[in-house]
C-alpha cells in the first residue's frame, strides 16, 4: 500500500491553520537525509475559540493514535511526541495511554503559561528541547533540521485522525468546525470541507436572526466577514464565531484583539514586541490615530518575524473594511468619523 499517494490523493490538507498539504510535508521528511526522524503530534490548541483537536482526543482517540502510528511506521521514526496543553492531558492521557500501550508514543506537555506561541511547531521543538519559547530562524525547516537537528514531521490532531481515514479508506473530505459566540448551539461539528460559512450556520441552526459578523479561523487571528461575504468556505483552524453587531462594541474589539497580541508575543522581535505595544497604547488614548495604526500593522505585516505578528493586522483590517461601515455613527465609541477611520485602511 503506498500510503503517500493515498494521501496526496486524498488531497488532504493540515489543519492546523495553515493547510500545507499533507503528502507534500510526508514526502519531504522521508526524503531528508538521516537515519533518525522524529514525529510530534501538534495538541497544543492555543488559538482562542477552537476546540476540534480537544474533541477528537475525546470521541475518535483510536483514530488519532492510528494516524500517529501510521507516520511512525512510514517515516521508520525513532518515536512520536503527543504534544498536548496541560488542560487536555488531565482529561484525555489516561485514555490514550490504554490506547498507545507499547507503541512509539509518548507524551510532553506544553509548558504553563506558553500560550498561542507555544503551538507554532519551532517553538514546539524548542520547548521539547528545554530552550526559551520563541520560533526559531527558519530555514532549515522542522522537516529536515527539526527536533535536535534531525528530520521532523509536525502534524495536527486533525490532520493525523485525517491521515487513519484515508488509509483504511473512510475519508470522505469532511473537517471538523467549532462554532461559538452569540448562538445557541456552540460545540464542534463535522460537514463537509467544502460547505460555505453560510451553510454551516444555517445547517446547525446557529443563523442568526439580528444583525451580525462572523470571525473564522479562529478569535485571535481569524478573519472577520459581513453577513453578504458568507458564501465563504473556513479558511485556517475551522472555526466559526458569531458577533451579534447591538452587543459588541467596535472600540472594545480591537482593543481586546490588540491586548491578545501583545500579551501572546514572545518578545524575540522588535516589530512585534514594540508593535503590538504601541497599538494598545494608542487603542487606549483619548485620540487614536488611526493613520498610525494602519501604518504600525504594515510594518508587522513585512517584518514581523513569525506567524504571530503577522496576524495582527487580519482581524483589524477585515473588521474595518468590512464591518465597521455597518454601524450606526452613534453606535460607534472611538474617537473620529467612521469614514474617516476606513479611509486609513
Amino acid at each position: 500500500m503506498d500510503i503517500l499517494n493515498k494521501i496526496k490523493e486524498a488531497k488532504l490538507v493540515g489543519r492546523g491553520g495553515a493547510c500545507f498539504p499533507t503528502a507534500t510535508k510526508w514526502s519531504m521528511v522521508h526524503d531528508a537525509p538521516g537515519k533518525e526522524k522524529y514525529i510530534v503530534c501538534n495538541a497544543a490548541e492555543g488559538e482562542p475559540g477552537i476546540k476540534k483537536d480537544g474533541f477528537l482526543l475525546e470521541k475518535y482517540p483510536e483514530r488519532v493514535i492510528d494516524g500517529i502510528n501510521i507516520a511512525i511506521k512510514f517515516l521508520k521514526a525513532k518515536k512520536a511526541i503527543i504534544y498536548i496543553n496541560e488542560r487536555y492531558y488531565k482529561k484525555y492521557s489516561k485514555n490514550l495511554l490504554n490506547i498507545i500501550g507499547n507503541k512509539k508514543i509518548e507524551f510532553f506537555i506544553k509548558p504553563h503559561g506558553a500560550g498561542y506561541i507555544g503551538g507554532e511547531e519551532s517553538t514546539i521543538l524548542n520547548a521539547i528541547e528545554g530552550k526559551r519559547l520563541e520560533p526559531r530562524i527558519r530555514p532549515p525547516f522542522p522537516t529536515n533540521h527539526g527536533f535536535f537537528g534531525v528530520p521532523t514531521l509536525i502534524n495536527n490532531v486533525e490532520t493525523l485522525y485525517n491521515v487513519s481515514l484515508v488509509v483504511s479508506d473512510d475519508y470522505e473530505k469532511t473537517r471538523f468546525f467549532t462554532i461559538n459566540g452569540d448562538c445557541l448551539w456552540t460545540g464542534v461539528y463535522e460537514y463537509p470541507e467544502s460547505y460555505s460559512v453560510e451553510k454551516i450556520l444555517k445547517e446547525t441552526n446557529n443563523y442568526p436572526k439580528f444583525p451580525f459578523f462572523v470571525q473564522i479561523g479562529g478569535d485571535g487571528s481569524g478573519e472577520v466577514l459581513n453577513e453578504k461575504q458568507l458564501k465563504r468556505k473556513v479558511t485556517g483552524a475551522g472555526s466559526i464565531t458569531i458577533y451579534s453587531i447591538m452587543k459588541h462594541q467596535p472600540k472594545i474589539l480591537i482593543k481586546n484583539w490588540f491586548s491578545f497580541f501583545m500579551n501572546e508575543s514572545c518578545g524575540q522581535c522588535t516589530p512585534c514586541r514594540e508593535g503590538t505595544f504601541r497599538l494598545v497604547e494608542i487603542i487606549n488614548s483619548r485620540n487614536p490615530d488611526w493613520n498610525l495604526v494602519s501604518d504600525l500593522l504594515l510594518t508587522l505585516d513585512d517584518t514581523a518575524f513569525c506567524g504571530l505578528g503577522c496576524a495582527v493586522s487580519i482581524p483589524i483590517r477585515s473588521f474595518i473594511n468590512n464591518v465597521l461601515p455597518l454601524y450606526k455613527q452613534n453606535k460607534i465609541i472611538l474617537k473620529g468619523d467612521k469614514k474617516k477611520i476606513c479611509e486609513c485602511f
